[in-house]
């Protein structure tokens, strides 16, 4: 497959400087304190170009192969996914037709058990709706709630995705910028409740939040929630990261807040393709207490489910979970060596270590103004006759000095300015690789 788009894998790997790093036996990375043993392996480096993969073949082709050494953007894992997984789709794919799929009522039952015995949720089954992923449910979510036209609001800076979400049902981001207080972020709630006007129907919510990371408390989620229903808002809250918390920090899922109420007035989405590395099988699902709202989405969604998206999720869940505790454990730690990395190493960017997530918002600042970010934009905005940030300035400024590829944090609306988004979720080696990189770049200006 490689091939086909002018990349020799072995080639490619041996220039980027994988095939010596993944040789290495006494680097930093290895040495690091902190990152228990584990069953599976996740630090020997796993090769995905040539897959069609968006973090590494898109930005080959986007950026040249000669300029990606690491990709660290879009958001998913390099790791090997569970065994179980592979098992269970191997099995499957032995039984060589591929007819009508039928749902076995277990695929529910696993689902509601791992919510329930890992989360404490308590799922009803006939509340249980599959759908092909996290964005076709909110958008049969958004075309229940927010007519054409309307608001919906965001806590930002906040998934870009949802951006896509909100245009492609005609309606409008009302954005609430966040407060920034020593690299951690806060909710500013009288900023909240300004944005809710007589056309704002929804709020989506993501918990954990991604690019921030925050873990959301149960009196932060209550008081939107609280807000929320009385000014008659439907809490979409996206929980799809809720997997990856970092020690001493807490996932509360919004549907286990005690006042009922204030869950009656929520819908909760969720999907193993993120723990798992799953996001190419297309399949998710959504919950509510409000058997009103259940029915009125449902109504509105269509599951163009893949007997191999159902199958993969399924052994996910039923085999998958002490591959996920380590996995957890392993980017803990990863997310440890970035911020003891960067603070030592790279003046130039500032990190603080999330709460949840596999991705580290770094604050770059400084590094925006040394390099002349801002006029940069302005030069490339006129030249291309469309807005160019300062943070797609920077974004090719490490692709080309640091040969690291990142997501720009304006891609995540209003407070995203400064900032990049870096996904760790990778061999303890790429990331060292990849820092590296940007510290040898970054040291002479």
């Amino acid at each position: 497959m490689s091939q086909n788009f002018g990349l020799n894998r072995r080639t490619f790997l041996r220039n980027a400087g994988f095939t010596a790093l993944a040789g290495a036996v006494a680097t930093e990375a290895g040495a690091m304190a902190g990152a228990p043993p584990t069953k599976y392996d996740f630090d020997t480096p796993y090769n995905r170009v040539g897959t069609d993969s968006v973090k590494w073949d898109q930005q080959i082709r986007t950026f040249g192969k000669d300029n990606i050494a690491v990709g660290m953007g879009i958001a998913d894992m390099d790791f090997k996914t569970a065994p179980s997984i592979t098992q269970a789709l191997t099995e499957r794919i032995k039984h060589e037709n591929w007819g009508y799929l039928d749902m076995p009522r277990s695929f529910a039952e696993g689902i509601i058990s791992w919510n329930k015995r890992r989360y404490g949720i308590e799922i009803n089954p006939d509340s249980l709706v599959i759908t092909t992923g996290v964005h076709p449910g909110l958008i049969a979510a958004l075309r229940t709630f927010s007519p054409p036209g309307s608001k919906v609001l965001l806590l930002t800076p906040t998934y870009d995705g949802f951006y896509g979400d909100i245009r492609y049902v005609g309606c409008r981001a009302e954005e609430s910028p966040m407060k920034l207080i020593d690299g951690r972020y806060s909710i500013d709630f009288e900023d909240l409740e300004r944005r809710i006007s007589y056309d704002t129907n929804t709020l989506i919510l993501c918990n954990p939040q991604n690019p921030t990371g925050n873990c959301w408390s149960a009196e932060d989620l209550s008081r939107i929630g609280e807000l929320c229903t009385r000014r008659r808002v439907v809490v979409l809250s996206d929980e799809i990261h809720c997997d990856f918390v970092t020690r001493g920090s807490k996932y509360t899922p919004f549907a286990t807040l005690p006042n009922k109420e204030v869950v009656k007035n929520s819908i909760t989405f969720k999907a193993a393709s993120k723990s798992f590395g799953l996001a190419a099988m297309k399949c998710a699902w959504f919950f509510s207490d409000n058997p009103d709202y259940i029915a009125r989405v449902r109504a509105n969604n269509r599951a163009d489910l893949t007997t191999l998206g159902m199958i993969a999720s399924q052994a996910a869940y039923a085999g998958g979970e002490e591959w996920l505790d380590q996995v957890v454990q392993y980017i803990d730690a990863n997310l440890d060596f970035v911020e003891s990395f960067i603070r030592t190493n790279i003046p130039l960017i500032g990190v603080t270590k999330p709460q949840g997530t596999y991705l580290a918002w770094l604050d770059v600042t400084k590094l925006g103004e040394k390099i002349g970010a801002r006029e940069m934009a302005a030069d490339a905005s006129k030249e291309s006759g469309r807005p160019v940030t300062p943070e797609t300035m920077i974004q090719r400024y490490l692709v080309k000095q640091a040969k690291v590829h990142m997501n720009p944090g304006s891609s995540y609306g209003y407070g995203g300015a400064g900032h990049m988004r870096m996904n760790i979720a990778t061999s303890r080696k790429t990331l060292e690789l990849a820092l590296t990189n940007m510290k040898n770049a970054l040291k002479s200006i």
